[in-house]
């Protein structure tokens, strides 16, 4: 069974005026929404009472925590993200608030997505209670392009995505919006895009579509992988050499048998050469000295205990990573990965 007992989380970012809060709006009020917990980063107007203030059948069921009428819990960030997870389990553990299934953390404009995710793994108490869902980044349909030619951290933001939204679709041009869904979709190719207006969209897009189905037990490592299919470069030719700052991504299949003992190594190896150029290591690996395919994920520095994937087989068993990197130099990636 692949069933993994921690709870689920879900990235929402976005840059400043995406429309962030009237997605957040919609999402707390949707029944779908019932049993999940939601963070909210307490910095300008998407603060919880400025949401709230819509929403009046809500009470106090903790020191800054709200329980709508939708089912969903609401938080507000007031200290450090890793104590408020910790707060927000034991809390639950001592049924002080309801048990919610899974979790949002809303994060502001400016976030780099990277250091969060890597403060939600590096923390035993938090990877051990918790697990990275999926991360979801709105993008404003008329200006998307420009803020990310323009701004780095938008630009990390839409690299790192498993799920892009393509906010106020009615404001943009047909031009505008098949623009910026090329752009999106060279940046990243293997996330999922939606067009939204009015913040409308239905909250099974957003949660549980990381590695685990809806029930948490069946793992779909397909749709979590999503692996950009085509390479820049044309077969037989080698990849070009990037810029300390251009974001590529790119997938290495490990076609001949291996052993996580002679790939784990290698993989820490990278996350630590790299570093916080490497904003995302994604992977599925078919080991030999392991009873099913494993799951895994790099952020950074921080190598992930993999997920085994009980239960689940593939018709070709390959072993394929894919790499969202900052300058990351997919040959000296390629060159570590086929010495094994």
């Amino acid at each position: 069974m692949s069933h993994d007992p921690r709870i689920p989380v879900t990235l929402l970012t976005g840059f400043l005026g995406s429309g962030k809060t009237t997605l957040l709006n919609k999402l707390l009020n949707n029944p779908g929404m019932k049993d999940t917990a939601v963070v909210i980063n307490e910095l300008g107007e998407a603060g919880l009472d400025h949401i709230l203030a819509r929403t009046v059948e809500s009470e106090h069921v903790a020191d800054n925590t709200v329980l709508l009428s939708s089912g969903c819990l609401c938080c507000t960030l007031t200290n450090e993200l890793a104590d408020t997870l910790r707060d927000l389990f034991f809390k639950r553990a001592l049924s002080a608030i309801p048990e919610f299934k899974r979790l949002v953390i809303e994060t502001t404009g400016m976030a780099d997505p990277g250091p969060i995710l890597a403060n939600l793994m590096n923390e035993p108490v938090i990877s051990s209670t918790y697990r990275l869902d999926a991360v979801v980044v709105t993008i404003d349909s008329q200006y998307g392009i420009q803020q990310i030619e323009k701004h780095g951290e938008a630009r990390k933001q839409a690299a790192v995505a498993d799920v892009l939204l393509l906010t106020k679709s009615d404001l943009a041009t047909p031009e505008q919006q098949e623009a910026l869904a090329a752009t999106l979709t060279e940046l990243n190719p293997g996330a999922t895009q939606h067009m939204i207006r009015h913040g409308e969209i239905e909250p099974e897009h957003l949660i549980d579509v990381g590695l685990f189905s809806q029930d948490g037990k069946q793992a779909q490592p397909q749709r979590w992988l999503r692996a950009p299919t085509r390479s820049k470069a044309g077969r037989g030719m080698l990849p070009k050499a990037v810029h300390d700052d251009e974001i590529v991504s790119f997938t290495v299949t490990l076609p001949k048998p291996l052993t996580w003992d002679q790939l784990e190594p290698v993989l820490k190896w990278l996350c630590a050469t790299f570093g916080e150029q490497l904003l995302r290591l994604k992977g599925i690996i078919h080991a030999e000295d392991q009873p099913a395919p494993i799951a895994v994920h790099a952020v950074q520095h921080t190598l992930y205990p993999p997920t085994l994937l009980e239960g689940w087989d593939e018709d070709e068993p390959l072993t394929r990573i894919v790499f969202i990197g900052k300058g990351v130099d997919e040959l000296r990636v390629r060159d570590a990965l086929m010495q094994l």
